[in-house]
């Protein structure tokens, strides 16, 4: 059976729930989840979207508040506000394509996610990127560089030209034939018509 596609990028704050959750997601379920992340940012500017706009404080407010509500019920916690917007989305979310290929993605992911919102650490760039690469065992380097190259940024050009095609419009999003699931709380949703 094929698996749940999960498209998110690195840099959308709902989906530090998704990926702080999703493993015991998949235990309790028993799916898997095919990871993809993408450039939502490119998606929203074509959208004219602006997830966090500065004259509309009550909204922001409601929606860090709303991301400390949903990991507390989810039995972890967040730390906000949080550094937004990241300064290398593009970077971070490379990185994860790289780790993806090479093993150590999700971990990847989780531990940025984890700096991020418990620890107010931007994703991509110090003191994150190193401390995770050092955890990681992992040459810091030789990884951005790697992350840069033209092989993985036509992979994250894929995977948004995909995001597209399947008309996603936010992270995260979950794509069950052709359905689209968007939102942390969506999951499980997507999880019932997985197994229908």
């Amino acid at each position: 059976m094929k698996n749940i596609d999960f498209y998110f990028s690195i840099g959308s704050t709902y989906t530090y729930l998704s990926v702080t959750r999703i493993n015991d997601v998949e235990k309790k379920h028993g799916v898997k989840f095919n990871w993809k992340p993408f450039s939502v940012r490119a998606i929203m500017k074509e959208m004219n979207n602006i997830p966090f706009p500065k004259d509309k404080i009550n909204k922001v407010n409601y929606m860090w508040r709303d991301i400390e509500r949903r990991a507390e019920g989810y039995g972890f916690f967040a730390k906000t506000p949080v550094p937004y917007p990241l300064s290398d989305f593009d970077l971070a979310n490379q990185i994860a394509i790289l780790g993806l290929e090479m093993g150590w993605g999700i971990d990847y992911i989780r531990l940025t996610y984890k700096k991020w919102f418990q620890e107010g650490k931007e994703p991509a760039i110090d003191p994150s990127i190193s401390e995770i690469c050092k955890e990681l065992k992992l040459n810091k380097d030789k990884i951005i560089s790697e992350a840069k190259s033209s092989k993985i940024e036509s992979e994250y050009q894929k995977n948004t030209e995909l995001a597209r095609n399947n008309k996603i419009f936010g992270s995260p999003s979950f794509v069950v034939r052709n359905e689209i699931f968007w939102g942390d709380d969506r999951m499980e949703d997507a999880i019932r018509w997985f197994k229908k």
